[in-house]
């Protein structure tokens, strides 16, 4: 089972801890110290792919030098602000790294292995792009 906690600290500040006992600072954007709650959704999704991608790009012999993953998103316009899209670029270099392999990796993990796709998927509509740096 995973868990985690969140800690007020006061005013509109917060810290978050995981089961492993790590931990990110969360605010409101006018408190100005920590992560917004809903972009922590963001980096959870593009996070999650990453570790995936990382390992099965490593399976298929290639070798990173760098990965990068913007995230863009879609939310409604009224209250709770639903995230209705999600759009994951993938910026990557390295050597051995092939059109197909690269997009196979992404396939994977977004069909099969990352659990905050999976949770989103059918709430939310989540495209990818990628670039291979030369």
């Amino acid at each position: 089972m995973s868990s985690a906690t969140v800690k007020w600290i006061g005013g509109k500040q917060f810290i978050g801890v995981d089961s492993t006992q790590h931990s990110v600072v969360l605010s409101t954007p006018d408190e100005g110290v920590g992560m917004k709650p809903s972009e922590l959704l963001l980096v959870a999704l593009a996070s999650c792919t990453a570790v995936d991608v990382v390992e099965i790009l490593a399976k298929k012999r290639a070798v990173l030098k760098t990965l990068e993953i913007s995230v863009q998103a879609e939310q409604d316009a009224e209250p709770p602000w639903t995230f209705r899209k999600f759009h994951l670029t993938y910026r990557l270099e390295g050597s051995g790294l092939t059109e197909k392999n690269v997009a196979q990796a992404i396939e994977l993990s977004e069909t099969k292995y990352c659990s905050v796709a999976a949770t989103l998927r059918g709430k939310a509509e989540i495209t990818t792009s990628f670039e291979i740096a030369q």
